[in-house]
């Protein structure tokens, strides 16, 4: 994965980010939302492209772009810089494969254990009745 090629591929729109701060907040477009086309990367393959798609599917639009934003600074530049960072980290993370679970079998010990615990629960209870002979 070549962040640089990454880079190219990603476009940016930015936007008058919300929320108090006075007349600055008014003139300054801070906030950066960065827009990624999945489907058109040649980055990926085929493979990696549907896991990216599948992991990250709350993200994506119909359209099949990837939409994160950023408005944590004042700085334009800055937040460019966040939402890369956040983006790479969120390609990284839906490219790792899931582990399959390979079943385990009990321990002899933790069955016996499970056994007489069982027996003495059970004889406990059974000493509780009311026997008539």
């Amino acid at each position: 994965m070549d962040k640089q090629q990454l880079y190219q591929e990603v476009t940016f729109k930015n936007s008058r980010s919300g929320g108090a701060g006075g007349q600055h907040v008014n003139k300054v477009s801070s906030k950066v939302e960065l827009i990624f086309d999945v489907e058109s990367s040649s980055q990926f393959t085929d493979e990696q492209k549907i896991a990216i798609q599948n992991k990250l599917s709350n993200r994506i639009d119909n359209e099949g772009l990837l939409h994160l934003q950023c408005d944590e600074t004042r700085s334009q530049l800055k937040n460019k810089e966040l939402v890369f960072k956040r983006f790479l980290e969120l390609i990284h993370t839906a490219l790792i494969p899931v582990k399959k679970r390979k079943p385990s079998k009990p321990t002899k010990s933790s069955i016996k254990k499970r056994l007489d615990s069982k027996k003495k629960l059970s004889e406990k209870k059974d000493s509780r009745r009311f026997k008539l002979d």
